[in-house]
C-alpha cells in the first residue's frame, strides 16, 4: 500500500517492503536492480529483466532469455494498465478492451515463445483497479509527490494533514513498510480524487479489487 505502479510492483520485483528502497519509491527505473539482487541473494546469478511489452513482436525478449546462463526472467506486460490509464468508459469498457487486446494473441504468443525456452510460467499483478466516482480535485498545486486519483502522496505531514482538512472523509494512511517521508492520503471508499461526480477506473487505494491479485501458474497445452 498504496497500490500505486513505484510501491507495489516495485515491492514485487524487489521481493521486500518499500521502506528498504526509499530512493526510488517515486520511480520504476530500480526495477531491474532490485530484481537482479534479490535473485543473487537466493544464490541465482541469471536473472534478466524487461519491460513495456504487450503488443509484440518479441524478437528482443527471445533474445534475452535464450542465453544460456539464463534461469528466470522478470517480464513486465504493461498493457492491461495502459488500457486502464486511457478509459473513460468505466469498468466495462475497459473490460471490452483488454478482451479485445486478448484476442489479437500477443500475450499468448509471448507465453508459447517461454514455453519453448523451457520456463515454468507464472502470471500476477502488482495492483488491481476499481470503478470510482470524483468527490473533488485537491487543489494543492505542486506539494504532493504523487497526484494519483486514488490516493495523494505528501513528503511533510503538515502537507497532508492541511489537505485532509479539506476532504475530511479522505484517509491518512500509516507509513507502516514504508519510508518515513512518504505519507499517503487515500480517497474515501470508492471515490476519486477527481471531478465531482466524474466517472474514473483507478488505482491506489484499499478495496478489495485494488489489493487483492492473481497468482497464476500457466501450463502449455497437452
Amino acid at each position: 500500500m498504496p497500490t500505486v505502479t513505484s510501491v507495489s510492483r516495485q515491492a514485487l520485483f524487489a521481493g521486500s517492503p518499500p521502506f528498504y528502497f526509499p530512493k526510488s519509491v517515486h520511480t520504476t527505473n530500480k526495477e531491474e536492480t532490485l530484481w537482479r539482487r534479490f535473485w543473487a541473494d537466493q544464490g541465482i546469478q541469471g536473472a534478466v529483466y524487461a519491460k513495456s511489452l504487450g503488443d509484440g513482436p518479441f524478437q528482443d525478449v527471445a533474445a534475452l532469455v535464450e542465453r544460456p546462463n539464463v534461469r528466470v526472467a522478470g517480464l513486465v506486460v504493461d498493457k492491461v494498465d495502459r488500457i486502464m490509464h486511457g478509459m473513460t468508459l468505466g469498468a466495462a469498457g475497459m473490460h471490452n478492451q483488454v478482451r479485445q487486446w486478448a484476442a489479437q494473441g500477443h500475450f499468448e504468443a509471448l507465453l508459447d515463445m517461454l514455453f519453448e525456452c523451457g520456463f515454468r510460467v507464472y502470471v500476477t499483478s502488482d495492483h488491481g483497479n476499481v470503478d470510482a466516482v470524483g468527490c473533488g480535485r485537491p487543489n494543492e498545486g505542486a506539494v504532493a509527490d504523487v497526484r494519483g486519483e486514488r490516493v495523494r502522496v505528501y513528503s511533510e505531514e503538515g502537507l497532508r494533514r492541511g489537505v485532509a482538512e479539506r476532504f475530511a472523509e479522505a484517509w491518512p494512511w500509516p507509513a507502516d513498510g514504508l519510508p518515513a517521508d512518504y505519507l499517503p492520503l487515500l480517497a474515501p471508499g470508492r471515490k476519486a480524487f477527481a471531478r465531482e461526480g466524474e466517472r474514473v477506473v483507478a488505482h491506489g487505494g484499499v478495496c478489495i479489487e485494488e489489493l487483492v491479485v492473481p497468482f497464476v501458474q500457466v501450463v502449455p497445452r497437452p
